[in-house]
């Protein structure tokens, strides 16, 4: 389940990390209690908000009813605005990078530190992976003395014991909510210390039945939000945006779906969509995500390219199978499946007549020519 960046907040505040002093809009004409100079920022649940323009700066009274119009008029990557967050602007002596996520390859937690932060932490990944500090942590232990002053080395931080302090909230904010990330881009160093400027906080739905009260309130937020009748928390992590084309595509992740969108074009044909379920999904996301893209006349042919890492077939196997039993399946249908019990999903696929593919490129000319009529 992906928070909006004031749940998340509130999250954070109940751990005791800092954060600036804010005032949720749900429509324009509506009055802040946070005044000027602050940030006016879009709640959506996808990334690139700032790009594109989903984040102004309230310098003067009188403007504040022009910007949330402006703002409330914006569809960012598929997703309507329908809260704004206005927070105090904060005095930044430096902007950091701090996550608490997993390791893929063995599902331990990770802490991610950078002094590159406020920037796009995958660009800077990408580009100098040294300035990124990786620190695996004994999840019995948790974060140690030693480990916290070679981070604040690292990173040129002065002050390893606040750090230190920083980095146990956060660790405690992740464990206590069942999260598979919480991240803060930036983390402000400022002048009364540090202070959380954003939040991207994902909790594990598979863990919704301890934290009830807790899902049952994001939830409920969410619902309001949407505007529209949702269906149980996962649906808000999928990313959905309409293009030209006629292959319809699903993917686990939006690596995973955009180097597929260039591989649909490169062997000839055309994407009717990009569709990426958030990276942490269930069966019923991906049946949410099938109904999405097949509801369009326009597909001619379903791919769906599953990469499994914290993701498990049998039950991708389970939400597609169940989504043909509903509904049907109304084009021809290309299953790529790897990873994280693979051959019980494969053969849960087989048992219900669906063949799966292991190579990707194989599974993206097969889906092309479908939907081409060859």
């Amino acid at each position: 389940m992906k928070l909006y960046e004031f749940q998340g907040k509130r999250i954070f505040q109940e751990y005791g990390i800092p954060v600036p002093r804010s005032s949720l809009i749900t429509r324009a004409g509506e009055a802040s209690e946070v005044r000027p100079p602050a940030v006016v920022k879009a709640q959506i649940l996808i990334g690139g908000r700032g790009k594109a323009g989903g984040i102004k700066m309230w310098n003067h009274e009188s403007e504040l009813v022009s910007l949330c119009r402006g703002l409330f008029s914006l569809n960012i990557r598929g997703e309507a605005v329908r809260a704004l967050l206005v927070e105090e602007r904060a005095e930044i002596v430096q902007e950091l990078y701090m996550s608490w996520t997993f390791k893929g390859s063995t599902a331990t937690p990770i802490l991610m530190v950078s002094a590159s932060g406020g920037m796009d932490i995958e660009k800077v990944a990408h580009e100098t992976p040294e300035k990124i500090v990786t620190t695996v942590l004994n999840p019995l232990v948790g974060p140690s003395d030693y480990q916290v002053r070679y981070i604040a080395k690292r990173i040129g931080y002065g002050n390893p014991r606040e750090l230190g302090k920083f980095v146990n909230a956060l660790w405690a904010a992740f464990k206590g909510t069942d999260a598979t990330l919480v991240e803060i881009n930036p983390l402000a160093v400022t002048k009364n210390g540090l202070l959380a400027l954003d939040s991207k906080v994902v909790l594990d739905n598979k863990a919704a039945f301890r934290h009830k009260e807790l899902f049952a309130r994001l939830d409920e937020e969410q619902k309001a939000l949407a505007g529209e009748a949702a269906e149980g928390y996962a649906e808000h992590t999928i990313t959905y945006v309409p293009l030209d084309g006629t292959v319809g595509l699903v993917s686990d992740g939006a690596g995973t779906g955009m180097l597929t969108l260039d591989l649909i074009k490169d062997a000839g044909g055309s994407a009717a969509n990009f569709c990426e379920m958030g990276g942490f999904t269930s069966p019923q996301v991906i049946h949410d995500a099938l109904t999405q893209v097949l509801k369009h006349p326009s597909v001619k042919s379903l791919l769906v390219v599953l990469i499994g890492g914290f993701n498990r077939m049998d039950e991708m196997a389970e939400g597609i199978l169940k989504y043909r039993e509903d509904h049907g399946l109304p084009v021809p249908a290309v299953i790529r499946m790897c990873g994280t019990l693979e051959d019980v999903g494969k053969d849960m696929m087989k048992k219900g007549g669906i063949p799966t593919h292991d190579g990707l490129l194989e599974a993206v000319k097969m889906a092309v020519s479908l939907a081409e009529g060859r």
